[in-house]
């Protein structure tokens, strides 16, 4: 009996900025404070004095009745302020409801608040109304707060001490908490383990005093060996941003939890594969190299989300056969890539940028001379994606004729005329824009021969991959009269950095316009990016999802309930299925729900059981044969 008391593990959690993401106090003046004359004043006097208390700068009583004189608060508005509470629970707080579900008795709220709103928010989630410790509110006749229970020894410095000592728990104490009284429990020797809890709000002070720091909950629980909502805590899953990334996309996966570290330039092979040592997740543009090589090097890697629409910067095969799914976003930027095409039409069509150069030299060239109208002028669009499709809209719209030609079969949208060949296509361009990808076989895509093919005094635009047109022989075609303006976005080798110089065959020839591969860099197009490729990333670590992705079979999982989610990436091999469900079999794991889809390299499953699992069902797992990798999200 003795070693099983000493084993018993005890939750003593702090109510404000740890079970909820706020300050209650702060949300009730909000509410209290509505139509206030001092309305702003008293709320930042509010949080000031919050913070000092909470740093054990101020005497908790003394910040409590501070608080209490400002708020000007009501019962009536307890109901607003528990609703809204109820609304702010910490995620992983959130996602962990089953583990206060199933422990009930060793799950104490010990906090300096107010019983009054916590007990209705708490014992929503399992936890008992009698295993709540916290301040009573005194009010008057007319229902106004007036004042605090001064008996309560919660509303006292050292009055957690003194509650948890009259508990008297047998067992292992774990105090979780954000402010200067929850270290206090430790210090008092009343815990065995202190949990800076920093998941809403970090205290320097507080953290320093800490045995463990807690991003989560999930963390709390992992590192107790004790099952969670995850079987890794998000913390610990860390992801590397690359040039730049949009700061959107940094901010949404700080705050699921994950560890990020964000860096403004592209990097080299070597660099890549000293860096991408322990990171989990990948995020880049288009001037990183993901190559064989890194693939290799990439110890933990999960994912890669690729902040463009492109991924041809990405070995794909190498990430496929590592079991690494690729995500990008084929569509956030297309309206900013085609708008510049629109853009740049008029503008060569009228020759603007030598017109602007000779102004800014002090010469007054006004002549109609090579100078059009784009109305009439038939489009020549190769590669009829998204990019392409949404360009013919437009420019038909501003009465153009459009042709297309795709390798692929593509149905023609508006008036858009399709040819069967790209030679048919040149014959009747008057404007010609590329728009396919850069896979390696699009490689000099576009050659000499091409542009003879092409009419005298065309248009010409490159907003899609360096590599796929010869600049040698773009340059011969504007010098040579064939054609009359160029638009050129993307190079075949450029900058990893603002900071490092470029150059160009293309630099200083006649009606050209250069452009540092700005197509989708507009901040309607990068927000979007920063909220779609994220999305898709925490999905996959958070559920198994991969609908979206590039490289790996697409599958859409429904929400996960009263189980528990495995993972197994296999080579696409007879029996594979087999040998997991007989596995699963062996340990009297029961499945309430299997999904399986594979390509030509891979097979993806995933499956629900029932039943708690342990190490050894994970280890037989991944041993069985062809297995890439295994992973438990629950």
């Amino acid at each position: 009996m003795k070693v099983e008391e000493e084993e018993k593990q005890y939750f003593v959690i702090d109510f404000d900025s740890t079970f909820t993401k706020v300050e209650a106090l702060d949300i009730l003046g909000e509410i209290s404070l509505s139509n206030h004359p001092e309305r702003n004043t008293r709320l930042q006097k509010i949080k000031d004095i919050t913070d000092l208390g909470m740093a054990g700068e101020m005497s908790l009583r003394e910040s409590l009745i501070a608080r209490i004189q400002l708020l000007n608060g009501n019962r009536a508005h307890l109901p607003e302020l528990i609703s809204r509470l109820s609304k702010l629970v910490s995620k992983s707080i959130e996602r962990n409801r089953v583990f206060f579900d199933e422990h009930p008795e060793d799950t104490f709220i010990i906090s300096n608040g107010f019983k009054e709103f916590i007990v209705p928010v708490v014992t929503k989630f399992g936890i008992k109304a009698d295993h709540v410790f916290a301040n009573d509110m005194i009010f008057d006749e007319e229902g106004n707060i007036i004042d605090l229970n001064r008996n309560n020894v919660l509303s006292i410095n050292g009055g957690k001490v003194k509650q948890i000592e009259a508990l008297k728990l047998k067992g292992q104490i774990n105090m979780i908490g954000d402010g200067y009284t929850d270290y206090e429990v430790r210090q008092a020797g009343m815990a065995n383990n202190f949990y800076a809890y920093t998941e809403n709000v970090e205290r320097e002070p507080v953290k320093k005093h800490a045995d463990h720091i807690a991003p989560s909950f999930d963390e709390i629980l992992y590192h107790k060996k004790m099952s969670g909502a995850l079987s890794y805590p998000k913390n610990r899953i860390k992801m590397l941003l690359l040039e730049s990334v949009h700061p959107n996309a940094l901010a949404k996966l700080k705050e699921e939890g994950f560890s990020v570290e964000s860096y403004p330039a592209g990097l080299d092979e070597d660099e890549l594969c000293k860096k991408i040592k322990g990171i989990h997740v990948l995020g880049l543009r288009s001037k990183t190299q993901v190559t064989a090589k890194v693939v290799r090097e990439a110890d933990k890697l999960m994912a890669i989300g690729a902040f463009c629409i492109g991924t041809n910067q990405i070995d794909i095969e190498a990430a496929l056969e590592a079991g690494i799914p690729v995500f990008n976003a084929p569509f956030s930027n297309t309206r900013s890539v085609v708008e510049l095409a629109i853009a740049e039409m008029i503008s060569l069509m009228r020759g603007i940028s030598d017109k602007n150069r000779d102004m800014h030299q002090g010469i007054w060239s006004k002549t109609a001379k090579n100078s059009f109208e784009i109305r009439g002028k038939k489009l020549g669009i190769i590669g009829y994606g998204s990019i392409g499709a949404q360009l013919s809209v437009l420019a038909e719209n501003l009465g153009m004729d459009v042709y297309y030609y795709d390798l692929v079969e593509k149905l023609a949208l508006g008036n858009a005329t399709k040819c069967d060949t790209m030679e048919e296509l040149l014959a009747v361009a008057d404007v010609v824009s590329l728009h396919i990808d850069g896979r390696p076989e699009n490689g000099n895509f576009f050659l000499r021969e091409h542009f003879q093919m092409m009419k005298n005094g065309v248009i010409f635009l490159n907003l899609a991959r360096g590599p796929v047109v010869d600049i040698l022989a773009l340059k011969e075609a504007i010098l040579s009269g064939k054609v009359i303006g160029a638009g050129v976005d993307v190079f075949p080798e450029e900058p990893n950095s603002n900071n490092d110089p470029f150059t160009s065959e293309l630099m200083g020839l006649p009606n050209t316009i250069l452009t540092p591969h700005i197509g989708g860099s507009t901040l309607e197009a990068q927000e979007n990016i920063a909220d779609f490729v994220p999305r898709k990333i925490m999905d996959y670590i958070n559920t198994g999802n991969t609908e979206n992705s590039v490289n790996f079979p697409n599958i859409t999982l429904p929400p996960l309930k009263d189980a528990h989610r495995l993972i197994h990436i296999h080579k696409n091999r007879p029996g594979v299925l087999a040998k997991i469900n007989n596995t699963l079999a062996e340990f009297d794991a029961n499945i309430v729900g299997q999904y399986l889809k594979t390509n030509e390299a891979i097979g993806y499953v995933i499956t629900d059981i029932n039943k708690q699992y342990g190490k050894e069902l994970s280890k037989s797992l991944k041993k069985i044969d062809h297995t890439i990798k295994f992973r438990m999200l629950y």
